[in-house]
């Protein structure tokens, strides 16, 4: 050790002291590092759970960061009279320097406290959707969905995040708390159609489909009740009625899991399709234009005295 400490001051001209404090440091810096890898593989040994792994290996870099400052800024300012003066010159010059990385950081502690989501959530904050897959000390990762793919699927497109912007934009939360999603399908029939009779069909599909999940959804705000002011009167399937430029619009409204929406919409479509092209007096509607003749279309008492005779059937 004399022998690298007398290489140190003789090549770089330093003093016994100065070379002392950087092979303190190193020495710190050592220990930590072998200590959160022995941790690590202990964790690996005893777990094969992914998210499991992950946390551990979060939670140690965590702990392990600060602890190494605090200890080399203990070497390093002994000087100082005290590791509280240290810590307060440097957390100015921190917040002076460098305003956004202070920001991130402020955020990365309100993520850690308040826990607005966690890895594995599906989030959407300042116009981006997506899975949490990483969560540092500046920033955090999502797997997009959405965008220019329907039905909040995949990109494949990596986002990173600020911090910061937890602390000043909106963040929804698809997962946390209730782990439901209302989905709403829009299906337009003509006015000439039985809308009744469609209507009747859409809400023994959207039943068949949807129904299992409300006792587990009832259960699920019951709990989340109890942190917020949450409640539904209405939690089964349901379809309503809305009058539309071209036709009758049937709206079938639905709880769903938020990683399933696609998937239940497809399935309901399909057994829609199929219900429909069975009955004779049901026809789905679509932006058309047509010329409306009162005099030969009317009804009787609206006709003027001198129209034609009506149209058969009109």
């Amino acid at each position: 050790m004399n022998a690298i400490t007398d290489w140190l001051q003789n090549a770089f001209g330093l003093s016994a002291g100065t070379v002392d404090r950087i092979v303190a440091s190193l020495g710190a810096i050592l220990v930590l590092w072998v200590l959160r890898r022995i941790v690590l593989a202990v964790v690996r040994r005893r777990t094969h759970d992914v998210r499991t792994r992950y946390h551990w290996q979060k939670t140690t870099a965590y702990f392990a960061a600060p602890i190494g400052i605090l200890i080399v800024g203990r070497i390093w300012f002994e000087g100082i009279g005290s590791l509280a003066t240290f810590l307060g010159l440097l957390s100015a010059g921190l917040a002076i320097a460098l305003k956004d990385l202070v920001v991130n950081l402020a955020g990365w502690v309100f993520i850690l406290w308040r826990r607005p989501f966690e890895v594995g959530d599906r989030i959407q904050i300042d116009g981006h959707a997506g899975d949490v897959i990483d969560f540092r000390l500046f920033q955090f990762t999502l797997l997009e969905i959405g965008n220019w793919v329907d039905a909040d699927q995949s990109t494949g497109r990596i986002i990173h995040v600020p911090n910061g912007k937890v602390l000043a934009e909106p963040l929804a939360n698809f997962t946390k708390g209730f782990n439901y999603i209302w989905n709403e399908l829009p299906v337009l029939v003509t006015f000439e159609s039985d809308w009744k009779k469609a209507k009747a069909i859409l809400e023994d599909i959207a039943v068949r489909h949807a129904a299992h999940l409300t006792d587990a959804a009832k259960q699920e705000i019951s709990e989340v009740s109890r942190r917020f002011m949450i409640f539904y009167t209405t939690l089964t399937p349901a379809v309503y009625t809305k009058v539309a430029d071209s036709g009758v619009l049937l709206t079938i409204r639905y709880l769903c899991e938020p990683r399933k929406r696609r998937g239940t919409a497809e399935a309901i479509w399909e057994e829609v399709l199929e219900a429909f092209a069975s009955e004779g007096n049901i026809d789905f509607a679509y932006p058309t234009y047509r010329y409306y003749d009162n005099r030969l279309e009317g009804k009787p008492d609206t006709r003027p005295p001198d129209a034609p005779p009506p149209l058969q059937g009109a």
